[in-house]
This record gives C-alpha cells, sequence and structure tokens, in this order.
C-alpha cells in the first residue's frame, strides 16, 4: 500500500523535505483493530512535532486524524463492521493516517458524521477530543451549566480553541473570551461564537479590562504559555482552574499557591497509550460530537483543503502549519 513516512533526522534546515512517498505491506487486523481504508486526513502540531523529533532507523508513518471505511475487523470487534464510514485521531504510538490503509482500536473510533463530507469531518475528531476532554473532564465544566463563570481560551483561532469556542458557547452558560491577533483570525473567533475576543500580543490583563472584564473563572492555554504564564495567574480568580495542552520548557506550579489555582494537563493521547479503563470514552465522545455537527450545534473547522494524499502536498501542509498563519484545519484528500 501507499504511505507517507518521515524517513530522517531533522539537520540544520529542518526534514520536512524527509517526509517521503513508501510502499509498505497492507497490516492485518486483530483483537480490537479495524483496519480502515483512509479517505480524508487532517494535519496537526503534533505531526510536526513528532516530524521534527524524529531520529531513528526505521521510516515513521505520521497522521492523527482520519476519516475512512472499515475494509476489515479484528476477532473482538463489536461496535463495527466492515463497510462502515468512521472517524477517528488514532493513537501516538501507533503508524499514523497518511497512508492508504491504517489499524486503530475500535474503543477510539466512532461513526462519521452523516452530514458532512470526508475532509469536512477529517478536520475535526483530534481537536474535538482534546477541546471536549480538556473542557469537560480537566476544567470540570458542567453542559448546561457555570452560568457567571467565565473562560478564557488563548489561542482560540487554533485547531483545539475553535471547537471549544462553539462547545463552551453552545453547551455551557460561561461567558467564552477567546484570544487571536490578527484580523482574520479574530473574525473566525467571533464567528464560532465567542462573546468576546481579545489580542494576545497585547497584555492580556489590560485585554481584559479594555472589554471590562477583571477576572476570568477558567483559561484553557493553548498556546504560549510561557509567554503569558503570569498575566493568566493575574487574570484568574482565587480557586480558579488553569488547564493547558503545549510543551512549556519549564512551569514554576509555586505561583499557583497563593490563589489555590488548580492545574490542569490535557493530552488526548493518554487514554490510548495507556489502555486506560475508560478508553472507550473516547468513542462516546466522538460519538456525541458526531450528533451534535448532525444537528446543526457546531460546525467543521476545515480551513484549507490542499489535495491528494502525497508527500509533496503533506511538505505544504507541514510548512504551512509551522509559519503560525493557519486559520483552521489544513485537510487532505484521496491517494
Amino acid at each position: 500500500m501507499k504511505a507517507i513516512a518521515i524517513t530522517a533526522a531533522a539537520q540544520a534546515n529542518g526534514n520536512i523535505d524527509a517526509l517521503q512517498d513508501i510502499e509498505i505491506e497492507k497490516p492485518v487486523a486483530h483483537g480490537h483493530d479495524l483496519l480502515v481504508q483512509i479517505s480524508a486526513i487532517s494535519v496537526n502540531p503534533v505531526d510536526t512535532k513528532v516530524r521534527a523529533g524524529f531520529n531513528a532507523d526505521t521510516p515513521r508513518i505520521l497522521g492523527w486524524d482520519a476519516v475512512g471505511v472499515v475494509a476489515d475487523v479484528g476477532d473482538a470487534v463489536t461496535l463495527f463492521k466492515p463497510g462502515d464510514t468512521v472517524w477517528y485521531a488514532g493513537a501516538l504510538t501507533r503508524p499514523g493516517s497518511n497512508s492508504e490503509y491504517q489499524l486503530v482500536d475500535e474503543r477510539i473510533v466512532a461513526l462519521k458524521p452523516a452530514s458532512l463530507d470526508n475532509p469536512s469531518a477529517a478536520a475535526l475528531p483530534l481537536t474535538a477530543i482534546t477541546a471536549w476532554e480538556m473542557l469537560f473532564d480537566r476544567l470540570g465544566v458542567n453542559e448546561d451549566g457555570n452560568e457567571g463563570d467565565v473562560l478564557l481560551i488563548v489561542g482560540a483561532a487554533g485547531g483545539v480553541g475553535s471547537i471549544m469556542t462553539q462547545l463552551a458557547r453552545k453547551l455551557t452558560k460561561m461567558t467564552v473570551i477567546g484570544t487571536a491577533s490578527r484580523p482574520e483570525s479574530q473574525q473566525w473567533v467571533t464567528d464560532l461564537g465567542a462573546h468576546h475576543v481579545i489580542d494576545h500580543s497585547k497584555p492580556l490583563t489590560e485585554e481584559l479590562a479594555r472589554i471590562g472584564i477583571q477576572h476570568v473563572t477558567h483559561v484553557a492555554s493553548l498556546n504560549n504559555t510561557e509567554e503569558h504564564y503570569q498575566q493568566l495567574i493575574e487574570a484568574l480568580i482565587p480557586q480558579g482552574k488553569l488547564a493547558l495542552i503545549d510543551d512549556p520548557e519549564t512551569l514554576d506550579a509555586r505561583p499557583l499557591k497563593a490563589k489555590s489555582i488548580s492545574l490542569h494537563w490535557e493530552f488526548m493521547f493518554t487514554r490510548s497509550m495507556f489502555e486506560t479503563q475508560d478508553i472507550i470514552e473516547q468513542h462516546r465522545l466522538l460519538t456525541r460530537v458526531a450528533s451534535l455537527i448532525d444537528d446543526g450545534v457546531i460546525k467543521t473547522t476545515l480551513g484549507e483543503h490542499f489535495g491528494a494524499i502525497n508527500a509533496e502536498n503533506l511538505r505544504k501542509a507541514h510548512r504551512l502549519l509551522e509559519s503560525h498563519r493557519a486559520v483552521g484545519k489544513i485537510v487532505l484528500e484521496g491517494f
């Protein structure tokens, strides 16, 4: 089968050019695995991070978002059958979705939203899982609850922020504030439903004061946490909650003590990586998100369609992601 893999470690000019088309054997489904024929994928920051950190002898297939058709099932599979069209974000520890066929555990898979075409659906699984887990599991927000609370989403125009903005606005009673620095990204966040949009290239406390907000109760920090850390602590109320998904080089938790601010990490691969007892929650979560989409509650965050799934187009996608100029998700479709 066809696949695209990272084949060399980064040199002085990086290793995007080491994304190469390859041919490998089609895998075989066992146990809880589905063998999925890939129809469409999207590209996430995790793809660029794993690519940049690659340093091995065996080529690695990247890709952690997919829509496809179940071609075969393992002997323990109960949730799906061949012919089902599914969506998922896969597992960090297994070969990715940049290939014609992929094995994926059924417990982190759901049926694709019926109302979306394949690329529009492929834009969503990883970011939807991350946003949902961060908002409801880590920050402890309640559906249809938290009236009077204020959520600040730092980096609201990105993939995760684009979903979280919608989930928080449509499924909770919180006031939702998103950050974005460019006119087009600010408009994007407004269109997704944020009550307010502020500019994270300026001091956040000053930007909050500009819109008449003194303090926030919850923060979802999706990028540049180190840069904003002290301002986030200042903006949070006593006993507020701070959650993050990025990778600060260092993070001193001691300044959180005076306000008893709780710190929460979100990593959507935890359940699949450790096969946690509640791994099936990702199946349920994606099933719920599919229903919300089909009911018109939330919408796709597709930004750009880069054409067929091949090394040339994936290299373009990685370059755009690393420029930090992408608005919405980058998708590719078909081989």
